[in-house]
């Protein structure tokens, strides 16, 4: 019976889903978010410290591209936790208790509609970074899958962002949580520099940090290098992510709702 609700669950999750795509529609600026801020990151620190930090600008951002396209994929989904707080607030989450939907359909629907979001961010980021003489040194093959990693790394870490949505009460105290910890894990890693020059409490969990992790992967993919030993620390943060914080965004969306 447990997997027969899980499929309804899925299937009535794509079909909201489908709603929360129609938002975007209809309010494109939505995703500022995840076409404004990644190119201004990226500008920013490529000409700020893309010299200092490695001689020259090329050389960084080789290193930076696949960092930022982590941060920012990072960034983009706390915006499901926040809209779901929206909508709970507005009493729409009233009118999908009406409807013959499973309990978690509107929290599974609303981290598949964020795909939208990841997708744009990525290729807005690789396509400002091509411009900007970003080169992928691999294949099409690589890339491809450096793509879906980086959606699948945010799906998984989306319901961090929707448990603090179900658990707080405003979607301004949403917006503020997920800063406040997103913004250590992004810093807190090796994003913009490596972590050899680290304090050694720093490095220990820069090393080990999902985000360092992930940008490792990516850059062994798009960039070429070692891959085994990041790919597999990202997916055991990625499994450890849905294993942990899916029950707890559920127990608090039947708490809340």
């Amino acid at each position: 019976m447990s997997t027969i609700a899980l499929d309804r669950g899925v299937r009535h999750g794509f079909s909201l889903a489908w709603r929360g795509i129609l938002k975007i529609r209809k309010n494109p600026e939505q995703l500022a978010d995840v076409t404004i801020a990644p190119i201004v990151f990226l500008v920013m620190f490529t000409y700020l410290f893309g010299g200092a930090l490695a001689g020259n600008t090329d050389a960084y951002l080789q290193m930076l591209v696949p960092g930022i396209l982590v941060m920012n994929i990072l960034q983009a989904s706390m915006t499901a936790g926040v809209q779901l707080n929206t909508d709970v607030s507005k009493g729409v989450f009233d009118r999908f208790r009406a409807m013959p939907i499973t309990r978690s359909a509107p929290l599974i629907g609303a981290v598949l509609a964020d795909v939208v979001r990841y997708v744009v961010c990525i290729l807005v980021l690789l396509v400002v970074a091509t411009v900007m003489g970003f080169r992928v040194q691999t294949g099409p093959a690589e890339l491809l899958i450096a793509v879906g990693l980086a959606l699948a790394f945010g799906l998984c870490f989306c319901w961090a962002s929707v448990f603090v949505g179900m658990l707080l009460k405003t979607p301004q105290a949403v917006q503020g949580v997920m800063f406040v910890l997103i913004m250590p894990l992004t810093f807190g890693s090796n994003v913009f520099v490596g972590t050899s020059t680290m304090p050694g409490w720093l490095k220990a969990w820069a090393d080990i940090s999902p985000v360092t992790l992930m940008a490792d992967a990516l850059r062994g993919l798009l960039n070429g290098g070692a891959i085994a030993g990041p790919l597999a620390g990202s997916l055991i943060w990625m499994v450890a992510a849905v294993a942990v914080f899916f029950p707890l965004a559920m127990w608090a969306y039947r708490r809340r709702v």
